[in-house]
């Protein structure tokens, strides 16, 4: 009943286009035109069963699967990255203990090495010392044995002196007074 109103309506409307001589795809008066309108009409009723009652359901289930899926990588996602975020914070705190650990480390290792120069500074100003005391004394036995090798010559050179300009050679008692007097001042003593 219902393909018989359709093909009716649909009759109506297309004679005036063919009463002008338009559109001759639209001849409903020939059998072949309601043949293809009553076919198309049934195709149309099929795929509209078939699409409403199969296909749009087996669609709609793809949608939600794929809804889920999507939410449960999402959710994976989100715990990945609360994983990430607390292993870069460990991470980080550890960084931080080593950069401590190191600074402790090269603070005990100067610590030490400056420990270590003073102690053989010390040590070194130990032998410089003991050494300039040696020299200081080998310089000391030096000049006693230098003045003591000038005392008899620069007696007989000051008897030389005091004979030529006096005429007269002084008593050793006279000469070797004065003579260790000038010597004390010439050495600086």
């Amino acid at each position: 009943m219902r393909k018989l109103t359709t093909a009716v309506l649909l009759s109506i409307l297309p004679s005036a286009a063919l009463a002008e001589g338009t559109m001759p795809q639209m001849d409903f008066t020939n059998p072949l035109t309601l043949d293809q309108v009553g076919w198309m009409a049934v195709i149309m009723v099929v795929l509209y069963l078939v699409l409403s009652r199969w296909g749009l359901p087996q669609i709609g289930k793809v949608i939600e699967s794929r809804a889920d899926v999507i939410a449960k990588d999402l959710a994976a996602a989100r715990a990945a990255k609360i994983e990430a975020d607390t292993a870069v914070a460990q991470l980080n705190a550890a960084l931080v203990a080593a950069r401590a650990a190191a600074q402790g480390e090269v603070a005990r290792a100067v610590a030490e090495a400056k420990a270590k120069a003073t102690a053989d500074a010390a040590a070194l100003n130990a032998q410089l010392d003991a050494k300039l005391a040696a020299a200081e004394a080998q310089i000391e036995a030096a000049r006693a044995s230098a003045l003591a090798a000038i005392k008899p010559v620069a007696a007989e050179a000051a008897g030389a002196i005091l004979l030529k300009l006096t005429g007269s050679l002084p008593g050793e008692d006279v000469l070797a007074p004065n003579l260790d007097a000038a010597l004390l001042a010439r050495s600086g003593g």
